[in-house]
């Protein structure tokens, strides 16, 4: 835990707040933070400080806050990626929020297994508390959006346009396309397939929609490994 990611419940009064006992364990059991020490935290979706430690009681922490300056901007990167294994996607969730992604659409595709969609890892409280980890994880408070599309074409044909907006839409795909470009600095939509890669269908449902076809070597990689590494690639990291 790199920041103490305060949320409206936790706020007593003022700029006074109480730690969750998930917090409250890490603060003293691995901080081993005495009272009148500061840590850093941030308000989710505002500014990042410092939290000063005021009051230690049977484990409840209680500390107050001050701001000092907003978070880094993010790297202006959406990602499109189809429902991944149940059991990759709270890793997934966590690493592409802690790499400064902000809007995520969850997508069906052909080789996405129906039963994916019944996951109870699919509930939105424990999505959100993925995304929360991702955030203390980079020191970032703005909290993702995040839509699940659980049908392919209504999404891509009726939204995905407007979701994706002004950016440029890279599709990435093994194949003879061209190579994936890198060190961008304008909005980028990425889409990345389930693991055995979009079909030509689905890819040409994309192309219509403006995304344009590149390739990133002749491996074929797992969503958990491909993910970072295009980001490293193409985005120009704050």
């Amino acid at each position: 835990m790199n920041l103490l990611l305060l949320t409206p419940e936790q706020q007593h009064e003022g700029n006074r707040w109480q730690l969750t006992p998930r917090q409250a364990a890490h603060v003293l059991g691995v901080l081993n933070a005495v009272v009148g020490q500061q840590v850093r935290a941030g308000i989710l979706n505002g500014e990042v400080g410092y939290a000063t430690i005021e009051s230690i009681e049977n484990k409840n922490v209680g500390v107050f806050f001050k701001a000092g300056s907003h978070p880094a901007n993010p790297p202006g990167l959406s990602l499109l990626l189809a429902l991944p294994r149940p059991k990759m996607l709270k890793r997934i969730l966590i690493d592409a929020t802690s790499l400064g992604i902000k809007q995520i659409v969850l997508i069906n595709s052909w080789k996405v297994d129906k039963s994916y969609w019944q996951t109870p890892n699919l509930k939105n409280e424990l999505l959100h508390e993925k995304m929360l980890l991702g955030l203390e994880q980079a020191r970032d408070t703005v909290l993702p959006t995040l839509k699940l599309a659980p049908r392919f074409r209504p999404f891509v044909e009726d939204e995905l346009d407007d979701w994706a907006g002004n950016s440029q839409r890279i599709l990435a795909h093994p194949g003879n396309f061209p190579t994936m470009p890198h060190s961008l600095s304008g909005p980028v939509t990425l889409a990345i397939g389930p693991e055995g890669g979009w079909t030509d269908y689905e890819i040409e449902m994309l192309q219509k929609q403006g995304f344009t076809c590149h390739n990133f070597g002749s491996r074929i990689l797992r969503v958990e490994t491909a993910l970072p590494a295009l980001v490293g690639r193409l985005m120009q990291l704050p």
